[in-house]
């Protein structure tokens, strides 16, 4: 059965290279033997067995035949080339009833064509770039925003590059005492790194500060437009907003009427009091606008004290914000029966002929 195939598909490729491609069978594939093959009425393959047992009783009723002879050469002679032609009319009628029996058993190859249906998250990150980000208390050696710059581009390189299958939009935002739109959103992750990359600290007295309401309401006005089915803010910050011509409960308000949810970060171990002290960040700064937003807009808060708690709050909003995927897959078969059938009749009549003229035995 198995040279049986490979004579089929030897004979649906040569006709595939010069022919019309042969047309798609309406048969389901019932049992499946390797690759793409499968068989649509395995049950016919229980023929096989009275097939040897049909070449076997015609071969014994022909030999008894042969027997009758009633002159036989007294000694061996060299036998001619018709002589050594008569074993082809068994092979050939054996092998011949084995395709048309495989024929019967309709054997199919089938393609298999899988499709990804997902849908993408528009990712807005927010990053806060005030003054006080250059503290270093993240890691040693290393301001705040550095350490936050380098999570957020591990971050944003994963969501672009989705491990499944399907990619999310991102867009950059960094903000002081007002907001910049850096990148809008895009697929393209070198983009995102390289704007990235030229987040600095605030400069000068007159752009520092802390407009998380701002920012925030920046950042829905542009998610606005998107007709993703998930819209998420990632907002982080080391402080309290100290700009209110937005406050933070509006902005959350103005997200949650848009559909879009954001996840707040505060980043940071110490602050500086008033006194210009530095002071541990749960004793002297108040979280709650932060923890407000993220509960208005069905988010999340979190803290992180050090770079392993930033890493942390990163991954978990990225196993929360998990992009649904779904698989379809479509199977189409083409017959290869056909090919069998005809090459099986047309092998039977060759050994027909064959016994007929070449390989003819006298009664």
């Amino acid at each position: 059965m198995l040279t049986c195939l490979q004579l089929a598909l030897f004979i649906q490729g040569s006709a595939e290279a010069g022919a019309p491609l042969p047309a798609k069978s309406a048969a389901e594939g019932r049992l499946h033997l390797w690759g793409d093959l499968f068989l649509a009425d395995p049950v016919f393959l229980l023929i096989l067995p009275l097939v040897f047992v049909a070449v076997w009783h015609g071969r014994s009723r022909r030999g008894r035949a042969a027997a009758l002879v009633p002159v036989l050469p007294a000694g061996p002679e060299k036998k001619s080339l018709l002589q050594r032609c008569a074993w082809l009319p068994v092979p050939l009628q054996l092998f011949a009833l084995l395709l048309v029996v495989v024929a019967l058993a309709r054997p199919l190859r089938g393609d298999v064509e899988t499709t990804s249906i997902s849908e993408g998250v528009d990712l807005a990150l927010l990053i806060d770039r005030s003054s006080s980000m250059g503290h270093e208390d993240l890691e040693r050696g290393r301001s705040r925003l550095s350490v936050v710059k380098d999570v957020v581009r591990d971050f944003a390189q994963r969501r672009m590059t989705d491990r499944e299958g399907a990619s999310d939009y991102i867009a950059l935002f960094s903000f002081a005492r007002y907001p910049q739109e850096l990148c809008p959103f895009t697929l393209d992750v070198d983009a995102v790194r390289g704007f990235l990359d030229g987040v600095e600290l605030a400069q000068n007295r007159d752009e520092d500060g802390t407009g998380i309401g701002i920012a925030l309401a920046k950042a829905v006005a542009v998610l606005r437009t998107s007709e993703a089915k998930s819209r998420v803010v990632v907002l982080l910050t080391d402080g309290e907003n100290n700009l209110d011509l937005i406050t933070p409960a509006q902005a959350a308000e103005l997200a949650a009427e848009e559909g879009v949810r954001v996840y707040t970060v505060f980043a940071g171990r110490f602050v500086m009091d008033a006194f210009g002290r530095m002071r541990e960040a749960d004793q002297a700064i108040d979280t709650s606008e932060l923890e407000h937003i993220a509960k208005t807009t069905g988010g999340r808060f979190f803290r992180a004290r050090d770079r392993g708690a930033l890493e942390r709050a990163y991954a978990e909003i990225e196993a929360l914000e998990r992009t649904p995927r779904e698989d379809r897959k479509f199977i189409e078969h083409y017959d290869l029966y056909p090919a069998l059938l005809a090459w099986g009749l047309g092998l039977y009549l060759a050994a027909w002929l064959c016994a007929c003229t070449l390989a003819r035995r006298l009664p």
